[in-house]
């Protein structure tokens, strides 16, 4: 009998390592704590929960980094992907879901699997000496007695960072003579008809009361122990943006470029955009909306958004502390704790970045932890790929010093090959080039790891 691999925490990256190591032909043990204990931002004892956005980020394979990595994932067999694919919902470029089909897949799909055992129940400290093969994807909500458990093994702190959540209203809450359908450039994307998000509309004069109305409301008070805690520059509340200057929202979230106001005729200042949050098209999110506001004083504030005045909200935003590993310092290659090789990490709590990413890591974690177990070395994916670019990033090619969680991005990845004029390709045609060599390089190593599995 081969012993099992454990998985410990079942969100998207602990979802996508077990069904890797499943799908190897290796048993995997998946432990959940939920509904046993739940966390300060779940809701639901479901796997692979979207606690923030309902997006996957861009879906084009050819020019996005993100993108690329979701053709990656699913030529590897990526349950996430899977199950995103048949959930999706439109969101012009991007490849959005509704959340709850969503992560009752991943559930289901988890539960039939005749490998997947799985055990509801916090793992509290380091897992047992006898759990000789371990993925801790525990995430950035990683529970106070393992964090402390894996601190005391290394030896080393784990930073952290505060991650906040955007708001939910009802669709039948919003004034369309006011706001409209379209997508920026009118873009389709997956599912998309390039008329995807509903618009808010600002003139100059309302935005400027709103931004007023956004720093002078109450926030959240953080505790002692939070004061000094870095948020992560991904996922900025709107307020932190807007009091690092007055047009900082309208060049980030709030641009207006793409976008043509029907009932004017013309581009606005600038404007709110929100996206279908479920299949019924009932609940939409604020896009970027991430937020810290008190949450009365997000009604009163986000009904100053034209359009929004009558909004009904099915959740209002909120703030919880994150935290990862230096994981240049305390990681190899092959994800394994340094100081005790027999534990693995995976997704958030590595300092990756992003739903697709923390998906990506457990792929590649679960693709290890089987290759072990069956006898095999893990070979990870060629540095031209996305999944090694970020794989190379997080465990050892950003400095250890100035550590921050990171979103894949063309940047991460090795120049492209130099054209027949000798000069490498810039833009857009760059991109492409490193897509294309992506693409080709991952299905040599999944080619190469079937061969060496066989």
């Amino acid at each position: 009998m081969t012993k099992p691999v454990h998985v410990v925490g079942a969100g998207l990256a602990g979802s996508e390592a077990a069904w890797q190591i499943a799908e190897a032909g290796v048993p995997v043990v998946l432990h959940e704590m939920r509904p046993v204990r739940m966390t300060e931002a779940h809701s639901t004892e479901g796997f692979a929960e979207l606690v923030c956005s309902n997006s996957f980020r861009s879906d084009d394979a050819a020019y996005n980094a993100v993108g690329l990595l979701h053709e990656e994932m699913r030529r590897s067999g990526s349950l996430i992907l899977r199950c995103g694919d048949a959930h999706k919902l439109p969101a012009g470029g991007a490849l959005a879901v509704d959340r709850d089909h969503f992560s009752a897949a991943v559930t289901a799909a988890l539960a039939a699997h005749p490998l997947v055992t799985i055990e509801r129940g916090e793992v509290a400290g380091l897992p047992p000496a006898d759990w000789d093969s371990v993925i801790l994807a525990t995430g950035p909500l990683t529970s106070p007695a393992l964090a402390e458990a894996i601190r005391g093994l290394t030896g080393e702190d784990a930073l952290a960072f505060f991650d906040a959540i955007a708001p939910i209203v009802h669709f039948d809450t919003i004034d369309l003579s006011k706001a409209w359908f379209q997508s920026r450039y009118d873009k389709a994307g997956p599912g998309g008809t390039g008329k995807d998000y509903v618009n808010c509309p600002f003139d100059k004069e309302q935005y400027l009361g709103f931004i007023s109305a956004l720093l002078d409301a109450p926030k959240t008070e953080f505790k002692e122990w939070e004061a000094n805690t870095p948020y992560f520059e991904g996922c900025l509340p709107i307020e932190v943006m807007a009091s690092r200057g007055i047009d900082t929202l309208r060049y980030g979230p709030m641009k207006p470029v793409g976008l043509t106001d029907p009932h004017t005729g013309r581009r606005p200042y600038a404007v709110l955009q929100l996206r279908q949050d479920n299949a019924l098209g009932t609940l939409y999110n604020l896009v970027g909306f991430q937020t810290k506001l008190k949450h009365a004083e997000q009604v009163r504030v986000f009904r100053m958004i034209p359009g929004l005045e009558g909004a009904e909200f099915a959740r209002l935003g909120g703030l919880h502390r994150n935290t990862f590993l230096n994981s240049p310092k305390l990681l190899d290659g092959a994800l394994r704790l340094k100081a005790e090789p027999r534990l693995r990490f995976a997704g958030q709590i590595t300092g990756c970045e992003g739903y697709v990413e923390s998906a990506a890591v457990g792929l590649m974690a679960g693709r290890f932890a089987a290759a072990e177990r069956l006898g095999g070395v893990p070979a990870a994916p060629p540095a031209t790929t996305a999944m090694g670019a970020l794989l190379g990033h997080i465990t050892g090619g950003a400095d250890a010093e100035t550590f921050q969680p990171m979103n894949v991005n063309f940047g991460l990845f090795p120049p492209p090959p130099r054209g027949a004029d000798g000069k490498e390709p810039r833009g857009r045609d760059r991109k492409a080039a490193l897509s294309a060599r992506a693409l080709v390089d991952i299905d040599g190593w999944l080619v190469e790891g079937t061969r060496r599995a066989a």
